[in-house]
């Protein structure tokens, strides 16, 4: 008999067995495809442990100690175990949910902030056109960046508890998607996926942040945040812990961010859309 008992972001540990002896473990590659479906297919007994409090090198992402990594999704336990749940659901109605980021941590903003700031990495302004950022001044860049992408220290992916996803089983021959708006829209590519969470997500405490905008980040339909875990996380982030990392750290452009953080932290970080009042708990099934 063959069971899994691990999962890992690039191996899946099988241990087989013969008979009631068991004969060893062995640790198979995964393609990166397989594993948000071994993610969504692990028994309901694979539950993590409950997460606890978080504190300023957890909120701006220095410290992962808030989270765990299962089936290649890296999040706070309790949200992790929602998603989970959630992935389940969406595969009865024909949705192959998946996540193309979870947490994230402060090094790799730091990369992606870089990146933009001297023009390595695809700048796009409010309406998805490329920008060349090398032509911007300090403060223009700045705010082009902050359009789409947090700051280091600011991103709620720190916190483990957000998730962006699209539906695998939408993809094209080619496995190409963008995270755009226009995919995630009436006629676009995953505007049944759109549909599928405007009706279900909220039964598994989820909800978007970014759905109004409100003169900071655009929204992102793709972008999920586990309401209970990301409501005390942003609680607990001031603009005084989110000024010490940056303080702290390699950021391009630092002094000019550190100049413009009080508005970037209330425009950015703050106004964002509420979290809906959850439903109670039920055994309400999600609809098809």
């Amino acid at each position: 008999m063959v069971s899994p008992v691990r999962s890992h972001a690039v191996f899946i540990r099988i241990q087989y067995t013969i008979g009631t002896a068991r004969m060893g473990v062995v640790d198979v590659p995964m393609r990166r495809s397989e594993r948000c479906a071994t993610l969504s297919r692990m028994p309901s007994t694979h539950v993590p442990r409950r997460s606890s409090a978080i504190g300023p090198l957890e909120l701006t992402g220095r410290s992962r100690a808030h989270v765990r990594e299962d089936g290649g999704l890296t999040m706070q336990p309790v949200a992790l175990a929602a998603f989970r749940k959630m992935c389940r659901a969406a595969s009865s109605a024909g949705i192959d949910l998946a996540a193309a980021s979870g947490f994230r941590d402060f090094d790799r903003q730091v990369l992606i902030w870089n990146q933009k700031w001297r023009g390595e990495r695809a700048l796009l302004d409010a309406a998805g056109r490329p920008i060349d950022a090398t032509r911007l001044r300090p403060v223009p860049r700045a705010r082009a960046i902050l359009v789409w992408s947090a700051p280091p220290g600011a991103s709620r992916h720190h916190w483990g508890s957000d998730v962006d996803v699209y539906d695998r089983a939408a993809l094209g021959p080619d496995g190409r998607f963008g995270l755009v708006p226009s995919e995630y829209e009436p006629g676009g590519v995953f505007a049944r996926l759109t549909e599928w969470l405007d009706q279900n997500m909220a039964a598994f405490g989820f909800y978007r942040p970014y759905v109004t905008d409100r003169g900071g980040v655009r929204p992102e339909p793709w972008h999920l945040s586990h309401v209970k875990t990301a409501r005390d996380a942003s609680r607990r982030l001031r603009l005084a812990t989110l000024r010490r990392a940056i303080v702290e750290s390699p950021i391009e452009g630092r002094a000019t961010l550190l100049k413009m953080l009080p508005q970037v932290y209330q425009r950015y970080v703050r106004s964002v859309d509420p979290p809906p009042v959850l439903p109670a708990r039920t055994k309400r099934r999600a609809v098809d």
